[in-house]
């Protein structure tokens, strides 16, 4: 019995030392990938240059449900097994020898890979793009899900000359003649994790710019959207040049490139030199005021440094990428917007941790399974007030010392820690005790730090006692409003305070304040009264679609006998990349009566077809809200529903699929669906089964 335990865990540390792979240094991979998009399937050879450390009699890579034709070790072919989440190569390695494994396979993603656009006839909003955050990469390369292996990975992409290719590294050229299209081939030149290769394909254009060091980056749009390059990437250069001096260390890589992408799942993915990001970042010079592209630039670009250069070893030490690149970033917007900004902003960030924290819910930064809150608004917080226990100047030095330490490795918490702690000459137990490990916020501490460093904040919190008494009267209010030139400031007043002034005050405010107090007001004011009605008139103008949004709602709402006049006042406005304005308006002008009754046919089918898989899923979830809030869904609607419950935006998905449920609850509404049922897909017909308990 003792024998046969001794062997059980000897084959178990036998089990996880192949798991880790540290007996083998995979060093370089040439990677040739042949996206077939109609099939939604990829194609690929990759050739995996290796060193052997210590003798090994196997090798494997992370491979799902992928088909092999081919697997060579030295040009040999040799026998294998794939479990369809892995395939490994049973050869015995020798200690210093150096091998070459070359598979060739295809496979059909089931994520990682989008294929977006081929299902209807408009070739110029066809997309293929990845997102390999975390261990997804392997969906489509065989590679690893293990981030301490790095490798230099060159880009090897078959794809016709109509469309652009954007991949990590250098483009050094593109052959033509390649299959009926062109081999666009890419060079990096220092390694890093499988999880942060990426490309994207489309029909896109790009500006070229130099950061003051001389790093090329490019910024990505599609051609109808060449208006808006310059609102889009407003302050890219000075992020990026900001962001070289604050850190303290070039940036890493060949060159940056970012591309916007249709339906994307999250706002932005830093792969190495290669950032795609949502196309609901390009926006006008009005839209840059309620919704803008700054944060998540400097964000995903400060990840080239914390997360692409120097890379957590797991998931309990993610505080060093998310932290780390949500601080810098506010760093960033401080240098552009300024202090102010900078402080109210984590005035937010602290209020939401507290929030959190107060309800049960924190986390500690070194806990794995911790949420975005957390690693993201937490980790910040710890590095704001890492900065003001040890002063700047240690501060950078440390950072600058981790990063030249652990460049293109894999660190853990206590590798950055130990590097303060030698900059500073301090011991920071408690520290770490405070911000990394306990759950809860530390609410009170932020708070003196932010009324210490901020005046307006300062002057906020005086005010404090009132707003729980809600016993504060508008002369007390508006002494302070006077004495303040924050904008922030008086946004939040607005925002705390906005019943407790009267409406002569508030006509004051909106025709002589900055355009965020204005925005502040126009959410705020729940009834426009007579005494408003000429200024929030005037707020149809300004240069803020979501205070035109609130102003028309409310407006029309106010003041039935004049829907007419404010509908066509704004009949030309779409608003926001989700054109939060364009499908409001239609939704008022549908339930108008006396508007435009020959046009109302027209509307419902502008309005109706934004919820076509064409439109972004952010368009496409509020049209259909808007048409249930009017009951207004016709047989197309209902198909397009159906379909967007098998979405690959989760949160998209769940919404729709909440939405279907709700609308299958009435009986005449399954009768419709049953006569629709024979049009749908296989895979649309099994969901309504399921959803139908059949």
């Amino acid at each position: 019995m003792k024998l046969g335990l001794t062997l059980i865990f000897f084959l178990f540390l036998q089990l996880l030392s192949a798991q880790i792979q540290d007996k083998v240094d995979f060093i370089r991979a040439e990677v040739f990938v042949e996206p077939i998009p109609k099939e939604k399937r990829i194609h690929g050879t990759v050739k995996y240059e290796f060193n052997v450390l210590k003798d090994v009699d196997s090798v494997f890579f992370d491979a799902h449900n992928m088909d092999f034709s081919s697997v060579l070790v030295d040009l040999k072919r040799v026998d294998y097994d794939n479990d369809g989440k892995r395939i490994s190569i049973q050869k015995k390695f020798k200690k210093g020898d150096k091998h070459l494994i070359v598979l060739t396979y295809q496979v059909l993603p089931k994520q990682t890979v989008y294929f977006l656009g081929w299902e209807d006839d408009n070739p110029n909003n066809n997309q293929i793009w990845t997102q390999g955050q975390g261990k997804y990469t392997s969906h489509w390369l065989p590679s690893f899900d293990d981030m301490t292996e790095k490798v230099e990975f060159d880009m090897n992409i078959s794809y016709p000359l109509k469309d652009n290719v954007i991949a990590n590294g250098i483009r050094t050229k593109i052959v033509g003649n390649h299959k009926g299209g062109a081999l666009w081939k890419f060079d990096m030149q220092k390694p890093m994790s499988s999880y942060l290769l990426g490309f994207a394909i489309g029909n896109f254009e790009a500006q070229q710019l130099k950061s003051t060091s001389g790093i090329p980056i490019e910024l990505y749009y599609e051609p109808k959207d060449s208006l808006e390059v310059e609102p889009t990437y407003r302050y890219s250069k000075e992020i990026f040049d900001f962001l070289e001096i604050e850190i303290g260390v070039p940036y890493p890589w060949q060159n940056y490139k970012q591309v916007p992408v249709q339906d994307f799942l999250y706002a932005g993915m830093e792969n190495t030199g290669a950032t795609i990001f949502s196309n609901t970042f390009v926006v006008d010079s009005t839209a840059f005021v309620d919704k803008n592209y700054v944060n998540v630039n400097a964000h995903e670009m400060a990840h080239q440094w914390f997360g692409n250069q120097v890379t957590e070893q797991s998931g309990e030490h993610h505080w060093l990428h998310e932290g780390f690149a949500t601080y810098y970033a506010y760093l960033a917007e401080r240098d552009i917007f300024g202090d102010d900004y900078f402080y109210w902003h984590l005035l937010e960030t602290a209020r939401a941790l507290d929030n959190f924290s107060g309800e049960g819910n924190g986390e500690a930064l070194t806990d794995s399974s911790a949420g975005s809150l957390t690693f993201y608004e937490k980790g910040a917080w710890a590095l704001v007030m890492l900065r003001e226990r040890v002063g700047d100047g240690n501060f950078r030095q440390g950072v600058k010392n981790y990063l030249h330490k652990y460049a293109f490795k894999n660190v853990t918490i206590a590798d950055f820690m130990w590097e303060i702690e030698k900059a500073s000459g301090m011991k920071l137990t408690d520290f770490e005790e405070t911000w990394l490990q306990e759950s809860e916020f530390p609410f009170a501490v932020a708070k003196k730090y932010l009324i210490e460093k901020c005046p307006s904040i300062a002057q906020y919190f005086l005010l404090e006692p009132y707003k729980q008494e809600e016993s504060i009267d508008e002369d007390m209010l508006m002494r302070f409003w006077n004495d303040s030139t924050s904008i922030y400031l008086k946004r939040q007043l607005i925002l705390d305070f906005e019943d407790n002034i009267q409406d002569e005050v508030l006509s004051k405010i909106i025709s002589g304040e900055d355009i965020i107090v204005r925005q502040a007001l126009a959410i705020s004011v729940s009834r426009v009264s007579k005494t408003l009605k000429a200024d929030f008139e005037s707020l149809l103008n300004d240069n803020s679609y979501v205070t035109q949004e609130n102003a028309l709602f409310k407006l029309w709402q106010g003041f039935p006998m004049e829907r007419e006049k404010y509908l066509d006042l704004t009949k030309n406005i779409v608003g926001l990349p989700n054109k939060n304005v364009r499908l409001l308006w239609l939704t008022l002008a549908l339930v108008t009566p006396e508007y435009s009754p020959d046009s109302k046919p027209q509307y419902f089918k502008e309005l109706s077809g934004y919820t076509d898989s064409a439109y972004h899923f952010e368009v496409r979830l509020l049209a259909f809200q808007y048409l249930k809030g009017i009951g207004a869904f016709d047989d197309q609607t209902v198909k397009n529903l159906i379909k967007a419950c098998n979405h690959h935006v989760w949160h998209f998905k769940k919404s729709c699929r909440k939405m279907l449920k709700e609308f299958l609850k009435e009986d005449e509404n399954k009768e419709r669906l049953m006569g629709i049922y024979p049009t749908l897909s296989l895979e649309q017909r099994e969901y309504i089964d399921k959803t139908l308990g059949k």
